[in-house]
């Protein structure tokens, strides 16, 4: 059966190893580090999702890409006597996911646009 554009994009994105080259990926990496931290952007970079989740190309849509930290929430260990089990090193979860963070971020930077 024959595949559509949105089909054949989310394809290529499944495994972007194989189907983007490294140098090309690599330099689009280096230009968003040198962006800020909250840049507005023309276009979605994946238009398969966000066509998916409801993105529309007219006037009044604003796309945004933020940077937040990534990693692990791994405390420093604590010098100080106590029971292992209550230094709370392992098994920290976090409030918030990165997801809403990054949301509220945009928020704070753009208080006249609706996230």
């Amino acid at each position: 059966m024959a595949q559509g554009l949105y089909q054949h994009v989310r394809q290529t994105w499944k495994r972007p190893n194989d189907a983007l080259p490294h140098m090309y990926r690599q330099t689009r990496m280096a230009q968003w580090r040198r962006e800020p931290v909250n840049c507005r952007i023309e276009r979605p970079t994946r238009l398969d999702a966000a066509r998916r989740l409801g993105y529309k190309a007219k006037q009044g849509v604003v796309m945004i890409r933020t940077r937040i930290r990534r990693g692990g929430l791994r405390k420093g260990k604590i010098h100080m006597k106590r029971k292992p089990s209550k230094a709370g090193i392992k098994k920290i979860t976090m409030a918030k996911n990165t997801q809403r963070m990054a949301e509220e971020r945009v928020a704070r930077h753009f208080p006249n646009l609706e996230v």
